[in-house]
């Protein structure tokens, strides 16, 4: 059964175990990079912001930060790199994942009302469009609804990293470097599969089934 690891504490990232199990892999939760020496991949996950001093700039719109996390994650993923395993980031993960290759993020996105999470409705759904060679496309085509539930984005693309869907108002949805066997998505593929199906969106399993196929 291949392993993908998973930086914190599976009680408040169950939504992920439950994505990973579901399509046969086994998620390690843990704070410590060593165990992921013995692990498959590394899954990105969710979370606050990333300390926008990382990126070159002033802290002008971010919350939640966890510059523990931040500066574990970025070793991650520099980890996996160089071991030339498999990555793929979710939201803050694609941001974080974007940072660590030398990219920026845009500290609060305009038109926040369609990207942001609402306490009275939860996650918003919107259409994203998928360039022809984006991983996402044999998926679910061209363009297709995905959930959303963040206020902050990619700006300009780290290293070797290609931004290869958006929303429909030019918001990067999607990294890629097939090479390294690393992908990124803006959304939350884990609300929007098993328990969490959603008759509004795409069906997030086939984005995790992806990811244990490339393992």
């Amino acid at each position: 059964m291949k392993k993908v690891f998973i930086y914190g504490e599976e009680e408040q990232l169950a939504n992920y175990a439950a994505a990973v199990r579901g399509v046969g892999g086994e998620p390690v939760f843990s704070k410590e990079l060593a165990d992921a020496a013995a692990c498959d991949g590394l899954l990105l996950p969710g979370g606050g912001d990333v300390d926008p001093n990382r990126y070159g700039q002033e802290n002008t719109a971010s919350a939640g930060i966890d510059p523990q996390r931040d500066g574990d994650e970025i070793a991650l993923i520099h980890i996996f790199l160089e071991t030339g395993r498999p990555i793929l980031g979710i939201c803050r993960g694609m941001q974080v994942l974007n940072v660590s290759l030398g990219g920026t993020l845009v500290q609060d996105v305009p038109h926040t009302e369609t990207h942001k999470w609402q306490e009275m409705t939860g996650d918003r759904v919107h259409a994203i469009a998928a360039e022809p060679d984006c991983f996402l496309r044999p998926l679910y085509g061209e363009k297709f609804a995905v959930n959303s539930a963040h206020h902050q984005a990619v700006d300009r693309p780290g290293d070797a990293l290609k931004v290869t869907a958006r929303t429909l108002d030019g918001t990067p949805e999607a990294l890629e470097w097939p090479e390294k066997r690393l992908y990124a998505v803006q959304f939350h593929p884990e609300r929007m599969a098993f328990a969490h199906r959603r008759t509004d969106t795409v069906d997030g399993q086939s984005i995790f089934e992806f990811f244990l196929g490339i393992l």
